[in-house]
Protein backbone atom coordinates (compact mmCIF):
# COMPACT_ATOMS: atom_id res chain seq x y z
CA UNK A 1 0.00 0.00 0.00
CA UNK A 2 1.17 3.24 -1.03
CA UNK A 3 2.34 5.45 1.95
CA UNK A 4 -0.12 8.00 1.66
CA UNK A 5 -2.94 5.94 1.55
CA UNK A 6 -1.25 4.29 4.97
CA UNK A 7 -1.09 7.80 6.06
CA UNK A 8 -4.31 8.89 5.09
CA UNK A 9 -5.89 5.69 6.62
CA UNK A 10 -4.41 5.74 9.98
CA UNK A 11 -6.15 9.19 9.97
CA UNK A 12 -8.80 8.79 8.59
CA UNK A 13 -9.83 5.79 11.12
CA UNK A 14 -9.45 8.26 14.34
CA UNK A 15 -6.04 7.01 16.02
CA UNK A 16 -4.93 10.34 16.10
CA UNK A 17 -0.86 10.07 17.47
CA UNK A 18 -1.15 6.69 17.34
CA UNK A 19 -2.27 6.27 14.05
CA UNK A 20 0.99 8.11 13.01
CA UNK A 21 3.10 6.44 14.99
CA UNK A 22 1.91 2.93 13.59
CA UNK A 23 2.15 4.44 10.09
CA UNK A 24 5.83 5.51 10.92
CA UNK A 25 6.78 2.29 11.86
CA UNK A 26 5.42 0.61 8.75
CA UNK A 27 6.70 3.22 6.18
CA UNK A 28 10.52 2.12 8.37
CA UNK A 29 9.83 -1.32 7.63
CA UNK A 30 9.38 -1.16 4.31
CA UNK A 31 12.40 1.03 4.00
CA UNK A 32 14.36 -0.96 6.02
CA UNK A 33 12.98 -4.07 3.97
CA UNK A 34 13.85 -2.43 0.30
CA UNK A 35 17.58 -1.67 1.95
CA UNK A 36 17.91 -5.29 3.13
CA UNK A 37 17.06 -6.44 -0.21
CA UNK A 38 18.04 -3.97 -3.25
CA UNK A 39 17.61 -6.95 -5.68
CA UNK A 40 13.82 -7.72 -5.05
CA UNK A 41 13.46 -3.69 -6.01
CA UNK A 42 15.39 -3.96 -9.31
CA UNK A 43 13.51 -7.35 -10.05
CA UNK A 44 10.23 -4.98 -9.27
CA UNK A 45 11.51 -2.24 -11.58
CA UNK A 46 12.59 -4.24 -14.13
CA UNK A 47 9.66 -5.97 -14.39
CA UNK A 48 7.50 -2.79 -14.33
CA UNK A 49 9.68 -1.60 -17.00
CA UNK A 50 9.41 -4.65 -19.22
CA UNK A 51 5.58 -4.08 -19.01
CA UNK A 52 5.46 -0.73 -19.74
CA UNK A 53 7.43 -1.27 -22.67
CA UNK A 54 5.32 -3.96 -23.92
CA UNK A 55 2.24 -1.31 -23.65
CA UNK A 56 4.00 0.87 -26.04
CA UNK A 57 5.02 -1.16 -28.58
CA UNK A 58 1.24 -2.38 -28.91
CA UNK A 59 -0.60 0.84 -28.20
CA UNK A 60 -1.62 1.41 -31.49
CA UNK A 61 -3.24 -1.88 -32.15
CA UNK A 62 -3.87 -2.71 -28.86
CA UNK A 63 -5.11 0.23 -26.63
CA UNK A 64 -7.16 -1.94 -24.50
CA UNK A 65 -4.40 -4.72 -23.63
CA UNK A 66 -2.14 -1.76 -23.16
CA UNK A 67 -3.92 -0.38 -20.60
CA UNK A 68 -4.61 -3.71 -18.73
CA UNK A 69 -0.58 -4.12 -19.22
CA UNK A 70 0.22 -0.37 -17.64
CA UNK A 71 -2.02 -1.39 -14.68
CA UNK A 72 -0.18 -4.59 -13.99
CA UNK A 73 3.10 -2.78 -14.02
CA UNK A 74 1.60 -0.19 -11.37
CA UNK A 75 0.34 -2.91 -8.95
CA UNK A 76 3.65 -5.13 -8.64
CA UNK A 77 5.33 -2.88 -6.02
CA UNK A 78 2.13 -2.70 -4.28
CA UNK A 79 2.46 -6.58 -3.28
Amino acid sequence: MPTLDRSSGASASGGGLAGAFKALAEEASVLASALLRPGKVIEEVEQMRALQVRADRIEASDPLRADVLRWHASRIGLR
